[in-house]
């Protein structure tokens, strides 16, 4: 990863329960594992489940001077009033992630990419709605090339703990259905 040049700058947004944050923090673990500065700051309404929920987050090669993200290079919107809210905070040139399985409008801006992508659908196929978040993430680790999926599951136990190890399997093939999605 240091011979390559790094500065990516995400809005990550969605409903609670989406897994949003989770996505937020997997990315930041597997920057840091992978040699990366990293910041990630979380937010959230004061419900759980069906609140909303974002979070920035930061890569750098270089370091990081704020957590906050006002342009961001990408986004990824889990449900409609996340794209609606933060599509335009993608920089001219950006990435748009959207969940296609619950936003059925389209992004306006013909300046960025957009991916439209069902991964809730494909959770679903997958056997469990819960690693809709996962596809997602595997998407955009295809589009962006990184970071590595070696990294994401190092960063995984980290996140969720031992305790979750026995789930580690299906978020691995969730990654590897989300870059599937991407030709």
């Amino acid at each position: 990863m240091a011979d390559k040049k790094i500065m990516e700058e995400l809005i990550i947004a969605g409903f609670g329960g989406q897994g949003v944050l989770s996505i937020g923090k997997l990315l930041a673990y597997a920057g840091m594992i992978e040699g990366l500065n990293v910041a990630w700051f979380p937010s959230y309404g004061p419900e759980m489940r069906g609140g909303t929920a974002n979070c920035n987050v930061v890569l750098s090669t270089d370091p990081v001077g704020s957590p906050v993200v006002s342009e961001a290079d990408t986004l990824i919107a889990m449900n409609g009033p996340s794209l609606e809210k933060f599509e335009d905070s993608v920089k001219p040139g950006g990435c748009i992630f959207v969940n296609s399985s619950l936003i059925s409008q389209k992004v306006k801006r013909d300046d960025v990419k957009v991916y439209y992508l069902d991964v809730n659908d494909q959770a679903i196929e997958l056997g469990n709605d819960r690693v809709a978040n996962m596809v997602m993430l595997g998407s955009y680790m295809k589009v962006k090339s990184f970071p590595s999926k070696e990294a994401t599951l190092e960063s995984f136990l980290k996140v969720f703990g031992e305790r979750k190890k026995d789930l580690l399997p299906l978020n691995e093939k969730a990654l590897d259905m989300g870059a599937s999605l991407i030709a």
